[in-house]
Parts: C-alpha cells; structure tokens; sequence
C-alpha cells in the first residue's frame, strides 16, 4: 500500500479567489493544492504566479502540480513554453496535461494519429526534463487514456522517466474494473484525483463511497514515483463549501483507516 497526502485541486472551487481556496485548504487538513490553469493561475502571467506560490507557502501548503489545459499534440510550443515558465514561477515541480485532443476518445484516432500524440507527449516531456520537471497524464474520459487497453499503449510508447499517470475512476466505475486498472497502471501512478460520482455524472458525498477509495489506495502497488504523492479532492456535491470540509474529513479518514 502507497501513502498519499490529502490535496485539494484548485478546479474544484472555481469561484474562489486563490486566496480563499489557500484558506479552505489550510483549514481543513489539506496540505497541498494542484493550481489549475485555467482561472487561478492562467500560463504567461509569471507575477500572479509568484504571488499564488508565496501565499501558498505562507499557509503551510505545498504546491502539488500545475493542472494545466495542455493537449498534445494541439497545443503549440509557444503553449507549452509559457505552461514550463508558469510552472517555474509557481514553484511546481510537476504540471498534468491531456493525452490527446479534448474531448476525443481514443477509439476515434488513427495510428498515425496516435503516434502524432506520442510523439508530441514526448517532446513536451524532454522539454520538462531539462527544467527538472515531471509530467503526469490526466487518467480520463475522452481521452487517450479513456480505457484501459490504450492507456497501457501509450505508457508503453512513453516510457520517459520523468512522464507519469494520474489515476481517477471513469464516473460509476465498478469497484472490481477499478482495481484491475490500479494493478495495471499503479507502477507509473503519480496522483490521484479523488470524487463520488456516478454513472451520469452526479455528484455524492465522498462518504458514500469512502470503502470504494479506500480498497483502491490499499491495493496500489509501488510506483517509480520518488515525490510525495497527492491523493487531491476534485469537485464536491453542488460545488458547496460545507461538503467539501465534510469530504475533507472522509478522506482524512480514508488514510487512517486504509
């Protein structure tokens, strides 16, 4: 069994200001926050990054990573360059980026295609690996991760040392499918995105499925990841503050109890 520290990823409160996220997070056990790209700390704008990393510190957190709204191989190099210099500026050793097109399934692509993306996946973790970065894909639907078989591919076209797999489940994934892919996947695991979802994409209270994640972290085997590792809250039922410092306790829970 892995350890995982209790993270929050900025996306889940949109409507906050940084600051106001920094202060939910620091009271309620987080102990660090993945910035998102695309309100909080948005790519080429290097003083507001700063400001965010200082306020970060000063709360006691760390900074996870850099969620940031990378799609290779759409994005272009000026795109990547100003996500690697933001990701600097905020302190983040680590940025997650898509595998792939936004909100293309990886059945719809060629093998040219695919390889396209692998290459581009490749270029923009070499690029990372000069600065001393790590690159971790987002594990999600619509995606070239978005089922199991061509996750496995690309970790196999991808073998960097510094390129890692976020892991969440698809929305109602059984519990048994969960931990086939964990098994699979789990050596390159960096992160981990934590919500109760169902099927239709419905929100729950992370209690209602606090066993769900505690069988998923308790059978994540050992990973090539050498950093602290985050298992972070993405969104809450009705984006409201109130159930997120109840699911902040849950997952609290989780680790004790895993």
């Amino acid at each position: 069994m892995r350890f995982f520290e209790p993270g929050l990823c900025s996306v889940t409160f949109r409507s906050l200001s940084p600051q106001a996220v920094i202060d939910l997070a620091a009271a309620n056990g987080i102990k660090a926050i993945e910035w998102g790209a695309d309100i909080h700390v948005p790519p080429g704008d290097l003083e507001n990054a700063r400001d965010v990393a200082a306020r970060t510190a000063e709360a006691g957190l760390s900074v996870s990573s850099y969620g940031s709204y990378i799609f290779a191989p759409d994005s272009t190099p000026e795109d990547v360059a100003a996500v690697l210099e933001t990701a600097k500026a905020l302190g983040a050793g680590h940025i997650r980026i898509w595998p792939g097109s936004r909100k293309r399934p990886s059945a719809d692509y060629s093998p040219g295609e695919r390889r396209a993306a692998a290459e581009a996946l490749t270029t923009i973790a070499r690029r990372a690996h000069d600065d001393g970065i790590t690159i971790g894909l987002e594990y999600h639907p619509n995606s070239l991760t978005d089922t199991l078989p061509s996750a496995l591919q690309l970790m196999q076209d991808l073998p960097m040392p510094n390129l890692f797999f976020y892991w969440q489940p698809a929305p109602g994934l059984p519990l048994e499918d969960a931990l086939t892919e964990i098994s699979a996947l789990g050596p390159r695991i960096c992160h981990l995105h934590v919500f109760a979802w169902l099927a239709d994409a419905s929100r729950l209270p992370l209690g209602e499925r606090a066993d769900y994640w505690r069988a998923c972290i308790a059978a994540l085997p050992e990973s090539g990841w050498t950093k602290t590792a985050f298992a972070m809250l993405e969104f809450v039922k009705g984006d409201d503050v109130g159930q997120f410092v109840e699911d902040a306790v849950i997952l609290g829970e989780i680790f004790d109890k895993s």
